[in-house]
């Protein structure tokens, strides 16, 4: 009976060994999770009934029972050493020039893969068995991993045969490459944590570093972590002739490896490597800061040697900063479309991720608290995954001495006078008082309709009400994507009207661009400063990254109204929102005004015979003027009508602004 258990063994092993490879390295199964499951069930219950068949290469011998009581240090046999940073095309350029030179008459390829953010590890194979598994450390010693990255299932226990690679399978072979844990999986491991009410983890990279130094494998195997290898090492370096070998041996083994990596033989091609992953590194499924260019040649390369602590052979290109440091100016508070009051962090404008960074999401009042972030404290910006900017931590050291603890609710108050907030039950997010989300979309879906807005003469209150409280409209975007069927199925509607609704609301989208920002309802933004705002950036794209300082720049607009509209574009929703719009064909234009009131400046008093004081603003903005709502130094013409007060014509003489009539402004127009 033993034979017959070993044989089965032996083939389960193999089979679930083929499995796991299919899952792990090629990200293709052949069979579904129960199947493997039931096979593993087996196996496990076969070693149970006959322990002296267990042997270390059994998937059942990846998860050790007993914690560690520490990690042993163990030598390398080659230095694990760092490459040398380069951050631009001369520094590779120059980098290029020094191996031509001590190289004359050589072919130089050169290889090039993407730098993973994780934690450099060595696999130890003998014979084709997983014997050791050793850290970084300091280039020279590292530390005995060995059970905790069993445990990591893209790790092969023993390698696979595969013909033309055979060689590798006898004597010693060792792997180098990174533990990491991917992006998805680091957030769905976050997401569960917050679902228990435990703390985030900060990064992937720092999360994979500290669970293989955890002295429990149990709890090691508890993580999804992945090994990419990205180097291989034989006592005799015949066995690798080139850097693009080593990974085709790696894949033929069995280990996951980066399928980006690519030979160039002239620097236009790294280049354009470079360019191209500047861009879509985000996309990646791990995290990483660059990339690495090597020579191909591997008798080359070791031939060129070291310099200091770096081989002269290859180099790491970096690509612009993920974190940065800066120092909070503000925390101002935005309201949401469901009333949820959003603390947004206005700091000194930093480079991130290469591009210019000056607020963040703080989220609500309990993620400033955890965080302790204060007004005058120096923070730390990164991007996850290189997207939206958030703080993430505090450097305390630097704290000023005169800053005060973050009062919410005293901020609230201040910034918002006119409203009460309330933070219902365990909600971690302060809320207008009375408003429902449904209440508060009414509101902004008729300002956005309104005549200074978009001017939807179809989608009055009415209109408005039916289509909120009917669940057909949750946001402004919405109202795009409205079907006549939809709005038929309403009491209020019949054909015409219906049609005349959608039509109406298809015929706005492509708004002018003042028009579109002013109805977004971003406090303090009327429909002049949307006007001057649009003539300054032009594009809603560039006002979205505008900073304080440019924000400020902008006539009329100070620092309290530059900040309300930096935390609007920083709030995820109003981002989500923008984004919708975009997907639903909404393309705000922008049409440069000039006529014949450009560049001249007016303010209207009194009442006007012919036209109200909306259709006089209209008519200046339409001739390329500006309409003001009080006489400045900046004020040309102050238009008199009937019932005139006196403190604006004081003023218009205060300041030398030509005062004329109704008549006189008509002639002008």
């Amino acid at each position: 009976m033993t034979m017959q258990a070993q044989h089965r063994l032996t083939e389960l092993k193999a089979l679930l060994n083929q499995y796991s490879y299919e899952y792990h390295v090629l990200d293709a199964p052949s069979v579904s999770d129960a199947v493997y499951d039931g096979l593993f069930h087996e196996l496990k219950k076969l070693e149970a009934e006959y322990p002296e068949l267990v042997t270390p290469d059994s998937p059942s011998q990846r998860i050790g029972n007993a914690p560690l009581g520490k990690f042993e240090k163990v030598a390398h046999q080659k230095r694990m050493i760092s490459l040398n940073d380069v951050f631009d095309k001369a520094d590779v350029e120059a980098w290029v020039r020094r191996i031509e030179k001590l190289t004359p008459g050589a072919k130089h390829e050169y290889f090039t893969d993407i730098k993973m953010d994780g934690l450099a590890c060595a696999l130890i194979y003998v014979d084709g068995a997983l014997i050791q598994a050793v850290t970084r450390g300091d280039g020279f010693v590292g530390e005995d991993v060995t059970q905790n990255v069993r445990t990591i299932k893209s790790v092969p226990l023993t390698l696979r045969n595969t013909p033309g690679f055979e060689q590798f399978l006898t004597g010693r072979t060792e792997i180098r490459g990174e533990i990491v844990m991917l992006k998805r999986d680091f957030e769905l491991l976050n997401a569960r944590m917050v679902r228990e009410g435990k703390p985030q983890f900060a990064n992937p990279r720092n999360l994979a570093a500290g669970t293989i130094r955890q002295l429990d494998p149990r709890l090691v195997a508890e993580r999804p972590l992945m090994f990419r290898g990205y180097d291989l090492l034989r006592d005799d370096p015949a066995d690798v002739p080139t850097n693009m070998f080593a990974y085709d041996a790696l894949s033929a083994l069995g280990i996951v490896r980066n399928r980006q990596a690519a030979v160039f033989t002239d620097l236009t091609g790294v280049m354009e490597f470079i360019n191209v992953w500047d861009t879509r590194r985000h996309d990646l499924p791990f995290n990483t800061d660059g990339l690495v260019v090597k020579v191909n040649d591997r008798k080359l390369y070791d031939e060129l040697g070291i310099a200091g602590k770096q081989p002269r052979a290859a180099v790491a290109y970096k690509y612009a900063p993920e974190q940065a440091t800066t120092v909070v100016k503000d925390i101002v508070i935005s309201i949401g479309r469901t009333g949820a009051a959003t603390p947004v962090a206005v700091f000194n404008p930093v480079q991130v991720a290469g591009t210019t960074v000056q607020h963040a999401s703080l989220h609500n009042a309990d993620e400033i608290k955890r965080l302790d972030v204060r007004i005058g404290d120096t923070v730390v910006i990164f991007k996850a995954g290189d997207i939206i900017p958030q703080v993430q931590n505090v450097l305390k050291e630097l704290r000023p001495a005169d800053v005060s603890e973050f009062d919410f609710e005293q901020a609230l108050q201040h910034q918002y006078p006119e409203l009460e907030f309330e933070r219902p039950g365990k909600d971690v997010v302060y809320r207008v008082k009375g408003s429902t989300s449904e209440l508060l979309l009414k509101r902004a879906l008729e300002h956005f309709a309104s005549k200074g807005a978009l001017d939807i003469d179809t989608l009055g209150e009415k209109n408005v009400n039916a289509l909120v409280d009917a669940g057909l409209v949750k946001d402004m975007a919405d109202i795009y994507a409205l079907a006549k069927e939809q709005v038929l199925s309403l009491e209020r509607f019949a054909e015409i009207s219906a049609q005349k609704l959608l039509g109406g609301i298809a015929a706005k989208k492509q708004p002018p661009l003042e028009r579109f920002v002013y109805g977004l309802g971003i406090r303090h933004v009327g429909t002049q400063t949307a006007i001057d705002l649009v003539n300054r950036f032009e594009s809603l794209d560039r006002l979205a990254v505008a900073t304080i300082d440019e924000l400020e720049s902008v006539e009329g607009i100070g620092q309290v109204v530059a900040e309300s509209i930096a935390a609007w574009f920083a709030d995820d929703d109003n981002l989500a929102l923008l984004e919708k719009f975009k997907t639903l064909g909404v393309e705000p234009v922008y049409h440069k005004k000039t006529g014949k009131l450009s560049g001249k400046c007016f303010v209207v008093t009194g009442t006007l015979e012919t036209m109200g004081r909306d259709v006089a603003a209209e008519r200046i903005r339409e001739e390329g003027g500006t309409f003001q709502s009080s006489v400045g130094k900046d004020t040309d013409y102050l238009v008199v009508g009937g019932n005139v007060g006196a403190s604006k014509l004081k003023k218009a003489e205060q300041y030398g602004t030509k005062i004329i009539t109704e008549q006189e402004f008509l002639e002008m127009l």
